[in-house]
Order: structure tokens, then sequence, then C-alpha cells
């Protein structure tokens, strides 16, 4: 996997948290090893959705993590976030490109094995296992399609669990995007942790082991 991709990455939505504050949730995940904050929340105002981008992007710096922003390239840049992910009505990866420049991180959403990935860094491809808020789920062979035709690294979302992140690793994914995985959880770092594990080669965690 190229240097930079992140292996979890937790995409936000502050209506799956419950009646706790988004932020300190990502934070509880951060302080737990979380990789990657994609900042996803559409119904926010530009100046609500600037003064939540700013606190993250504080957490995140403070902690060794990426920040991405969902499709907001203004608020990307007004933040020093560390790049963008672009949604399927979202402008040309290589609009964006030029907009960040090149050390930034583009991540796309694809949702059919092969389709166009020119010049982003990594996409997400999903949904894979069924969620709440979608149908049509694409299931593992789908995803194992999708990395064999990507020449860019490929993570799962939809409906991940520590036992499907496995899976997806199995099937060739880079890694996984998570959202009620974690905000949802009771205790989102230790669901953090759990979901790390899952998505560590067996061989490296004996490595680490004491």
């Amino acid at each position: 996997m190229p240097a930079g991709i992140p292996r979890l990455v937790l995409v936000t939505d502050r209506h799956a948290t419950g009646a706790r504050d988004l932020a300190t949730v990502v934070e509880a995940a951060l302080d737990a090893g979380l990789h990657a904050v994609q900042l996803r929340e559409k119904d926010l105002a530009g100046r609500d959705l600037l003064t939540l981008a700013d606190r993250l992007r504080a957490a995140t710096a403070r902690r060794g993590a990426l920040l991405l922003v969902n499709d907001r390239i203004d608020v990307a840049i007004a933040i020093g976030a560390d790049g963008i992910h672009l949604g399927g009505g979202s402008m040309p990866v290589s609009v964006a490109r030029r907009l960040l420049g090149a050390a930034a991180l583009i991540g796309i959403s694809t949702h059919a094995p092969g389709e166009d990935t020119v010049g982003a860094d990594f996409a997400f491809f999903g949904p894979v296992w069924p969620t709440p808020s979608k149908t049509g789920a694409q299931g593992e062979a789908r995803l194992t399609e999708a990395v064999r035709a990507s020449r860019i690294p490929v993570l799962a979302i939809g409906g991940v669990t520590a036992e499907r992140a496995r899976a997806a690793c199995a099937a060739g994914a880079a890694g996984v995007a998570v959202i009620r995985a974690i905000l949802g959880a009771p205790d989102p770092a230790a669901a953090t942790r759990t979901l790390l594990t899952a998505l560590t080669p067996a061989g490296a965690r004996s490595t680490e082991a004491p």
C-alpha cells in the first residue's frame, strides 16, 4: 500500500452519535489509533462546517492522523486539510488536483469495478455490505473485482464490522471506511482498537507481541 493511504478511515455523521458530541467521539477514536477522518456533514451550513473542520483539524494534527474533507475544497484549503474526498457528482479529480496540489490526498467513491480513477490516490468501493441507509450491497466478490480492476488502493465501505474488515482485506482491499461501527459504538475507542486489530496482518501482530 503506498505511503499515506490510511487503512482505517472514519467518515463522520453527527446524527450517528446519539446525544454525544461528534468531535468528542472522534477524538476518542483518534486516541485509540485511528488513522484518518473524512469530514462528511453535507447538511451543515458553511460557517458551521468550517468551525467543525477547524476542531477536527486540530484534533487530527495533534495525533498525527489525516483529515480529509468531503467535496468542499474551499473548506479543505481554509483549514489546511490533508486532502479531499470526491463523490460521483463532484468536480473532476483533475480540477481538485490543480487546486490542492500534488501533495494532497484525493479519494473518490466508486460503485462498480473498473470505474475511472485517474488522478486519485485511493478509492472507496461500496456499499459492500447492507447498511441502514443504502440498499444494493455489492458483496465481497464484487469487491474483489474492483480491487483487481483498480490501479489505486481500494477501501471497502458499507456495513463494515471487525469481522467484515478481515474479509475485506482477504478480498484484497487496502483498508476500510466506517461510520456507525465507531460513531454508534458505546465505546468508540474500544471499537476503533478492535477494527485496527482486524486490519493488522497476523504476522505483524505476532511481531509486535512482547
